[in-house]
Formats: structure tokens, C-alpha cells, sequence
């Protein structure tokens, strides 16, 4: 397999866990964000209380370690968006383990203005505790600045529109288009400074990649779409997915990862000239399925044991 940028680190040999998941070591940090993680740092004293925004079907992998003690010293808030994709039975053992590390945080659909009207609320009141811990004599200020960031594409730009109530910004599918800070007013007494997509400068397992490549927080044009697909097609295959079944019209899993592909290429007519599979059309519209939600809901990793 080519490496198709500097920025990506990522081995040349695909090996099976012991589970059956695809295993590859993919980790994507190009410049900009080095020099953004550095501006965010320094930005910090600016604000009132910084969103960090998730995907909810990886809440710890799309989460940014580096950053962890650095916000932990703001107000904060982790937002865990597109819960609408991901699995309501891991959503609830993920709440009942936020709950005990005591961060406020909210499972939300950036699409839900009702929810986004609940996340403004929490962090209005999130900031006031912070300032009557200062000042316990302290009145609410209605004056607010917020911080938001996150991993590329989970969702920051939609919930920037949603909150500023119009196009504030401009929302790409593909990951790592804002790659400069911008100051938005949201309205009278609430403005936002939105910063770039930043990843960690290194993943703390290497199966993290290929959730953070499915979920196309790395961009499928740094990656390829084969480890990604290929992952996917593992991952549903030991769950047994009736949804990922139904879709593809499989009677079933007993067979290779490599040969449900193939038939998904043949039912699907993703052919070439003279009969030959089209395999990069299979891995793109396994891709692209799954990221609509056409496969089910699902979530990557359990909450740790502490």
C-alpha cells in the first residue's frame, strides 16, 4: 500500500487480531494543526468555556488526550454529537461512565435545535458556577465567550450554524477544511471562536485509526478507502449485523471478508469492462453507508473499568 501523504503514519502490513478486526497502525497529523493546538492553548484566557465536540459512536477515541489537563483548567463541556448514529445500549453505558468522571457532558444531533438550545443553557450555567466559585456574591453575566473544537468532521461547523442560527461557516464532508481560527458572534451575548480540526500528534491504540478513518475524521484521500471498508466489513461480520446483512442482501457471515465483498461488488453491479470487480466502488459505498447510518447504530470501544 502507497503512503499517500508525510502527515500519515501508516504501516504496509494489514493483520487480523485475534478478533478478526483489521489491524493497522494509521495516525494523521499534518502541520496546521500543531500550529493550532498551540493557538488554542494560548486563546484559552480569552474565553468562558470551551465545547469539545466528539463523535458519539467513539466517545474516547475522538476525544483529544492532549488537550485533556489543558481544558480540564476552563470550563468545559464535551459534546458528544451524531448520537443519532450511534447505538442507544452503548450510549447508556457511556453516560452512566461520563457520570462518574464528573465532566459535564451531553449526547446530542447537532440537527436538534431543541437540544442545542439545551447545550447553551448547561453552559450558561456551567460558566456561572465557575464564577461564583471566584466570587460567590457574583451576579450572572450575560455576556459569553466559548472556545469549540474537536476531531475534523464531528460536527463543529453544523453546530456553529445551529447556534449562530445561519451560515456562519462553511460545512465540507471531508475533514481539515478550517485551518484558521475565527471570532463568531452568535448573537448580543454570546460570541465563538471556532478552530480548526485537530488530532492528536499520536493514537493510543492502533485500532483507534481505523475507527477515526471509518468515521472519516482522517480523510479517506490520506488513508485510502480499503483499510477503512475492510474494517467495517470485519466489525459487522462479528456482530453479526442483521442491519449490514439486510442491506447487502447476505444470507449470512460464514465466509471471508474478501468474499463478502466480492458479492456485495456483484450485487451491486460495481463492475468493470469485461465482468471484473470494481473493488474501490465497494469500499467507497461501504464507506458511504455506513457513515449515512444505513448499516445501524453502532459505537467503537466500551467505557473503561475503573
Amino acid at each position: 500500500m502507497k503512503m499517500k501523504d508525510r502527515n500519515l503514519k501508516l504501516t504496509d502490513d494489514i493483520e487480523l487480531t485475534p478478533d478478526g478486526l483489521v489491524s493497522s497502525g494509521i495516525n494523521w497529523y499534518p502541520g496546521h494543526m500543531a500550529k493550532a493546538i498551540r493557538e488554542i492553548k494560548e486563546k484559552l484566557t480569552t474565553v468562558d468555556i470551551v465545547f469539545e465536540v466528539r463523535d458519539a459512536r467513539a466517545p474516547l477515541a475522538s476525544g483529544n488526550k492532549m488537550l485533556e489537563s489543558t481544558l480540564r483548567q476552563k470550563s468545559y463541556l464535551i459534546l458528544l454529537n451524531k448520537v443519532n448514529l450511534a447505538s442507544p445500549n452503548m450510549v447508556q453505558q457511556w453516560e452512566a461512565w461520563f457520570d462518574k468522571q464528573g465532566t459535564p457532558y451531553m449526547f446530542i444531533d447537532c440537527n436538534d435545535r431543541g437540544t442545542m438550545k439545551k447545550v447553551m443553557d448547561l453552559a450558561r450555567q456551567i460558566v456561572h458556577k465557575k464564577r461564583l466559585e471566584s466570587n460567590p456574591d457574583m451576579a450572572p453575566k450575560a455576556k459569553m465567550r466559548l472556545m469549540i473544537l474537536g476531531l475534523p468532521n464531528t460536527g463543529k461547523s453544523t453546530i456553529i450554524n445551529q447556534l449562530a442560527n445561519r451560515h456562519a461557516t462553511k460545512v465540507a464532508d471531508k475533514p481539515g477544511q478550517t485551518q484558521v481560527q475565527q471570532l463568531i458572534v452568535i448573537d448580543k451575548d454570546v460570541d465563538l471562536l471556532d478552530t480548526p480540526g485537530v488530532m492528536p500528534p499520536s493514537l493510543a491504540k492502533e485500532e483507534h485509526g481505523l475507527w477515526l478513518s471509518a468515521l472519516n475524521a482522517i480523510p479517506d484521500d490520506i488513508v485510502g478507502e480499503e483499510l477503512p471498508a475492510m474494517f467495517l466489513v470485519n466489525f459487522f461480520k462479528n456482530l453479526n449485523s442483521k442491519e449490514f446483512k439486510d442491506k447487502y442482501k447476505l444470507e449470512n457471515f460464514d465466509q471471508s471478508a474478501e468474499a463478502i465483498v466480492e458479492k456485495i461488488a456483484v450485487l451491486r453491479g460495481c463492475l468493470k469492462q469485461k465482468g471484473q470487480l470494481d473493488l474501490e466502488r465497494v469500499y467507497k459505498l461501504i464507506l458511504s453507508d455506513f457513515r449515512k447510518g444505513d448499516l445501524g447504530k453502532v459505537c467503537f470501544g466500551i467505557p473503561p473499568k475503573d
